[in-house]
């Protein structure tokens, strides 16, 4: 009976993305892992502390997605990235980090991440971008897209082009719900954007829900990031 709960365990964590975390900082490492700990969907399987320990834990466990900080100590993360995919191009890597460097951004870019995200990111945002990144799509910060527009102004559109794309879309919106959308993309609590918009917390969040239900998302962190991926932001 025993070993067959353990199979059961066993079977369960291996239909979750399997996540791996690479960060010098433990308490970081801690924090973020103990975010998974409840996930449905994502299981952490590692986490290393250096740049050299995290190529050897990675191509031994080989995990789905890799969540990367830039500035590991001993190497970088840019170089972690190049020896590993040099045999395991399949692995997903989404950079976490503290900062923007244009350099380092179109290089990470050229080297085919999955996201590159601030470490300032709202956490409910972690579980979606791994998702995100698990299923083959990007996710990139609204300050760095800022950044790769201005340096790529053919490839990437103007936020006016997005944001007429975006009402096209979702031409159902209200002018009012455009202005609560902005709010909950910052972050915004319920009652935070009432007092920002002089508002009753329950007028908020009645906007709120019905930006769900148009957006056809679940909650209001995927409707924030579907208005960040579709450039209303």
């Amino acid at each position: 009976m025993q070993n067959s709960i353990l199979k059961n365990k066993d079977y369960d964590t291996q239909q979750k993305i399997r996540l791996m975390i690479v960060d010098d900082h433990k308490l970081f490492r801690c924090g973020i892992k103990s975010m998974f700990e409840n996930s449905k969907n994502i299981y952490v399987i590692a986490e290393a502390s250096s740049g050299k320990e995290g190529i050897n834990k990675i191509i031994a466990q080989n995990p789905d997605v890799v969540l990367l900080d830039l500035e590991l100590g001993d190497i970088s993360g840019l170089d972690l990235i190049e020896k590993v995919k040099a045999q395991k191009p399949d692995i997903k890597f989404v950079i976490l980090t503290s900062h923007i460097n244009e350099h380092v951004i179109n290089k990470a870019m050229k080297m085919g991440i999955y996201g590159y995200v601030l470490k300032d990111i709202n956490s409910e945002f972690l579980d979606i971008i791994v998702k995100s990144a698990s299923s083959g799509a990007m996710w990139i910060d609204k300050k760095v897209v800022q950044i790769l527009r201005e340096l790529n102004p053919n490839v990437i559109p103007n936020t006016q082009l997005n944001r007429s794309t975006f009402k096209s879309t979702h031409a159902n919106l209200t002018s009012r719900e455009y202005e609560v959308l902005k709010l909950v993309v910052d972050g915004k609590s319920n009652q935070q954007i009432a007092n920002e918009l002089n508002i009753s917390e329950h007028t908020s969040k009645a906007h709120v829900c019905s930006i769900i239900q148009k957006l056809v998302v679940d909650d209001r962190t995927q409707a924030a990031v579907k208005a960040i991926r579709e450039g209303i932001v």
